[in-house]
């Protein structure tokens, strides 16, 4: 195969898994946008939201790196991706069958969607690392997530005009239908994921082979990264509290978009979260090309704008603060999509990528679960020191940041890994 169609086939590639997360993501952030408002309907307090979203990503990143180790030691790369897609999807249309008072029902089927994403991811992001490695991971994960993002963002609009046109019912009826519309993209994630596995059965051979076996051990750099990104994920707030609030504290948005309580006759929560996909696109787009050229150096920056996004969402009731607000988290979201995978890319040999990945998500999902905890109990007891407690943590991340950029650095200059 010539270099020319290899590298057509390397982004024929990434741009069908890219349409594949799409519709998954169409699926499940369809979902997240109305999550947390779902729960608070069902009967779950604010501490319990926070406990399950916490405890729903501490699932789905934790067990990462038993399942890294093992799409490591079988190399059954597609196996897995499927398996974890199918749960994943399935689980997100289920939560129109819990009954009016189900919020545990739905509670257990949230886990079982993060399960889902454990089995899959470790397996998916290695897959997609080895296309990556041959056109640039920053610029390829940055594509996957403008990709992902476009269905983040149709999701939500999808659903806000469910709301729309069914409005002839209870709360509880129209999220359910909400919900059960879901499986349309679903189905169309499975079969395009079925598509693309026949047309490449094996993409571990897009990156070649080393020429000598290495060793993957935690050096420095991979361990300051591992300590920044986990400060990232302790403070950044999950997405069910910041629309729970809006939920509870908005009345009325500029331009006649109204965002109150009664969600059913307003539908529009589902466009905040819309607008936050299109800003995670675009970051992560823009972020991804800035890691090809500055590497780690790049989450600094994308740190320095999203960190605050806490204050501008939960201080006062001013409707363009918040809009900057979830703008800001969306640029947290992107970066965390592409820059945080594609660092993991440059770091591990290829023979224990998966393993990598799962010890990156396994950090990233325990320390997501203690914060998404805290920061649940801190907003029923005093939101200020929640604000602070975000902002804190996000920032502390970033000398570890620079600090694992120069250690990166210095390595260059002798081998990273050392022979087994």
């Amino acid at each position: 195969m010539n270099r020319k169609k290899h590298m057509s086939q390397v982004m024929l590639f990434i741009v069908l898994f890219g349409i594949v997360s799409l519709f998954s993501d169409m699926t499940h952030e369809g979902a997240s946008s109305i999550r947390g408002a779902y729960l608070a309907l069902l009967g779950a307090s604010a501490g319990t939201i926070g406990f399950i979203s916490g405890l729903g990503e501490l699932i789905g990143y934790s067990m990462r790196y038993l399942f890294g180790k093992l799409t490591d030691r079988t190399k059954k790369y597609w196996p897995m991706v499927i398996l974890g897609y199918a749960l994943d999807i399935a689980a997100v249309p289920a939560l129109a069958l819990v009954g009016e008072h189900g919020w545990i029902a739905a509670c257990l089927l949230l886990v079982v969607q993060r399960m889902g994403k454990a089995i899959k991811k470790p397996a998916k992001d290695t897959v997609m690392s080895f296309a990556a490695s041959q056109v640039g991971v920053g610029k390829s994960f940055g594509i996957q997530e403008v990709l992902d993002q476009i269905g983040a963002f149709a999701g939500p609009v999808l659903l806000y005009l469910v709301m729309l046109f069914k409005q002839d019912g209870t709360a509880y009826t129209v999220y359910s239908t909400c919900f059960a519309v879901l499986a349309i993209p679903g189905a169309i994630t499975l079969i395009l994921l079925l598509i693309t596995r026949a047309k490449f059965p094996n993409p571990e051979r897009f990156e070649p082979e080393p020429k000598e076996y290495v060793l993957f051990k935690l050096k420095k750099e991979f361990i300051l990264y591992i300590a920044g990104i986990s400060l990232f994920a302790f403070g950044f707030i999950d997405y069910s509290i910041v629309i729970m609030h809006v939920s509870r504290n908005f009345t009325s948005l500029a331009g006649g978009l109204a965002v109150t309580s009664n969600v059913v006759n307003s539908g529009t929560l589902p466009l905040l979260y819309a607008g936050a996909m299109l800003v995670d696109a675009i970051a992560a787009l823009l972020f991804g090309i800035l890691y090809d050229k500055k590497g780690i150096r790049a989450l600094v920056w994308s740190t320095i704008v999203s960190a605050p996004f806490a204050a501008f969402v939960f201080i006062g009731h001013s409707v363009p603060l918040l809009l900057v607000g979830i703008a800001m988290w969306g640029v947290g979201m992107g970066a965390q999509e592409s820059i945080l995978k594609a660092a993991v890319t440059g770091m591990v040999p290829k023979q224990s990528r998966a393993t990598g990945y799962g010890i990156f998500e396994c950090s990233f999902g325990v320390f997501w679960f203690l914060g998404s905890w805290l920061m649940g109990s801190l907003y029923d007891l005093n939101i200020t020191a929640m604000i602070v407690v975000s902002v804190t943590a996000q920032l502390a991340a970033i000398p570890l940041y620079i600090f694992s950029a120069r250690q990166q650095q210095n390595n260059r200059k002798k081998p990273y890994y050392e022979k087994s």
